[in-house]
């Protein structure tokens, strides 16, 4: 599984003051890149951290670098934890399984073509076959979230017709009571973590997306399917146990 951490503006290492620079996703020391140093945890700002403890913190990121994802790598894959889709419906598919892609502004359309060749570049999508009959198609959309547009498909439709994994997901209380006893809090974040499972081979053809491009189906878990939250839980409670 690749993580990411939080980006922060510098730190004190010994006998020296070190300047960061950003990359997509995660944050490379820029004088201390060639002896493999990485940073990415709010642990760097809270004082009561002495130097010690924080270069500390500097050499287990460095002995798990592979961990890490930093600017171009390739994202992360789960593996034996491949998402499967059950679903109420069989063919002929009803007609609102298979739609023609929304209407798009000239911008809209721009930010689809940058997150599709992402998508691509990450192995995230493939291209659909040209000899290939396509049954289900689902129309994207692009959403603002924390500042940023975002991809997604409108499986609204798709999600009607699958059936519930009623995996229980934390309560946020329960989760935080957990750390009453603890000395290090990190916290830490997935890289694109629904992108990071695998999704079985006979459930691809449900996960096609359509726009202006043309059709592209999902080998990940996507963003905006039904059982998508439950089946990250899941996946994260069998890799902390």
């Amino acid at each position: 599984m690749t993580f990411i951490g939080t980006i922060i503006k510098e730190i004190i290492i010994p006998h020296r003051k070190v300047t960061i620079r950003l990359n997509p996703g995660f944050v490379v020391l820029e004088d201390a890149h060639k002896q493999g140093f990485l940073l990415g945890t709010d642990c760097q700002r809270i004082t009561n951290l002495t130097s010690k403890q924080k270069l500390s913190l500097l050499k287990i990121q460095r002995k798990n670098r592979p961990e890490f994802g930093i600017g171009e790598e390739p994202l992360g894959k789960i593996r034996g934890h491949d998402i499967e889709l059950y679903r109420d419906v069989e063919r002929p598919y009803p007609p609102i399984l298979r739609r023609l892609p929304y209407p798009t502004s000239l911008e809209t359309r721009k930010e689809i073509e940058k997150h599709i060749n992402e998508l691509l570049d990450m192995d995230v999508i493939r291209k659909k076959r040209h000899n290939e009959i396509v049954k289900i198609a689902t129309p994207v959309l692009i959403t603002w979230h924390d500042g940023k547009y975002r991809l997604c498909g409108d499986f609204r439709a798709l999600n009607s017709y699958t059936k519930a994994d009623r995996y229980p997901i934390p309560r946020i209380p329960h989760s935080i009571d957990k750390l009453e006893k603890a000395k290090y809090i990190t916290n830490m974040d997935c890289m694109k973590g629904f992108h990071q499972n695998a999704v079985k081979p006979n459930c691809m053809k449900l996960l096609k997306i359509i726009c202006h491009m043309g059709i592209y189906e999902y080998t990940r878990m996507p963003f905006g399917i039904k059982n998508a939250p439950a089946h990250l839980q899941s996946l994260m409670d069998t890799i902390f146990q």
